[in-house]
């Protein structure tokens, strides 16, 4: 699966031949993206969430972009200015995907998925999983007190009303050859840059416009069977490891380990890819060496070589007071109006 990932990000990183035959499969897609999205925000007048504001963080790639840790940041952020906020997610990849559950910090990552339960421990603040996000908005609402939504991965589920939207670029790719899918790698036009209240480009240089996120590693690993014990990220420097990330771009966490010195052995798999003890268990004493989103996975899995990295979101300043001060003034229209 990696390879096919790959090779399609080398055809989706220009208009090649690929992309000229996929071109007409990829008009049908952006008309479709296009129609839907019109009905479901025509759909959005007749919502009304008892909240001061929603907020979205999403994407235009597959792939990942920094997402979550955007996420995890602002939840954190919010808390700081005074405000009680809750995350929604729809729980990619979970059993039972109709169902609609608060996450707690104990709950299987099977039944709400890896990184629910990641925000969920993380943050400290409520998390709710449902396919309907509408739904969860108003669970989070009127059961657990919270008064601004974060809708987690939430760019194209048009269906829940939003004051703010954070649109993440992967730096490094940025939109590819500019197509959608199946020609290039976007999910909806690139016209959806401009709908959004602001861009944040994760580990490149940001264009006029844009703000730069970093995604910044922590100096310490942490044991995934006993996450309270931590060793210094030095004590793998210069040693063989194996390292396994189930997450969008394996190759970004493989990259740092090795920045960091480790001499690695590269294990990468699907993300949100369901580990068994095979995937992580090796036949030699070298540390295993993984992500937070897959350690939350595989807790039950590890034993004492097995570590995770984790890593936060730190956004430039002027993207915090930027995004605070819109906050402000979307919740004094809403009063107003």
């Amino acid at each position: 699966m990696d390879m096919v990932e790959q090779w399609l990000w080398r055809q989706w990183s220009h208009r090649g031949p690929f992309a000229a035959v996929m071109f007409p499969l990829s008009l049908v897609y952006a008309g479709l993206a296009t129609w839907n999205r019109s009905r479901l925000e025509d759909h959005q007048r007749s919502v009304f969430l008892p909240l001061k504001a929603v907020i979205v963080v999403g994407n235009l790639t597959v792939g990942g972009s920094g997402k979550t840790p955007m996420t995890a940041w602002l939840a954190r952020s919010l808390v700081r200015a005074g405000y009680r906020p809750g995350i929604v997610s729809r729980g990619y990849g979970r059993r039972n995907a109709h169902a609609s559950l608060l996450v707690g910090p104990g709950a299987d990552p099977a039944v709400v998925g890896d990184e629910p339960l990641m925000l969920a421990r993380g943050t400290g603040v409520p998390v709710w999983v449902d396919r309907d996000r509408v739904r969860a908005a108003r669970a989070l609402a009127e059961a657990q007190g919270v008064d601004v939504v974060i809708s987690d991965d939430g760019l194209q589920h048009h269906r829940l009303p939003r004051d703010i939207s954070i649109l993440m670029l992967d730096g490094r790719r940025g939109l590819g050859n500019g197509l959608c899918l199946p020609a290039g790698p976007l999910r909806e036009p690139r016209a959806t840059v401009g709908r959004a209240d602001f861009v944040v480009n994760t580990g490149g240089t940001p264009r006029q416009g844009e703000y730069a996120m970093t995604l910044v590693a922590a100096d310490r690993l942490h044991s995934v069977a006993r996450p309270n014990v931590t060793r210094p990220l030095r004590t793998v420097a210069g040693r063989p490891a194996h390292g396994v990330a189930g997450i969008a771009d394996p190759e970004r966490f493989f990259r740092a380990l090795e920045h960091a010195g480790v001499d690695l052995m590269r294990h990468p798999f699907p993300d949100h890819h369901r580990f068994r003890a095979h995937d992580i268990l090796f036949d030699d004493p070298a540390p295993v060496l993984m992500t937070e989103k897959d350690a939350v996975k595989c807790r039950n899995l590890a034993d004492e070589r097995h570590w995770y990295w984790p890593v936060s979101a730190q956004p430039e300043p002027a993207f915090e007071r930027a995004l605070l001060q819109r906050l402000e003034t979307c919740i004094r229209l809403k009063y107003l109006g």
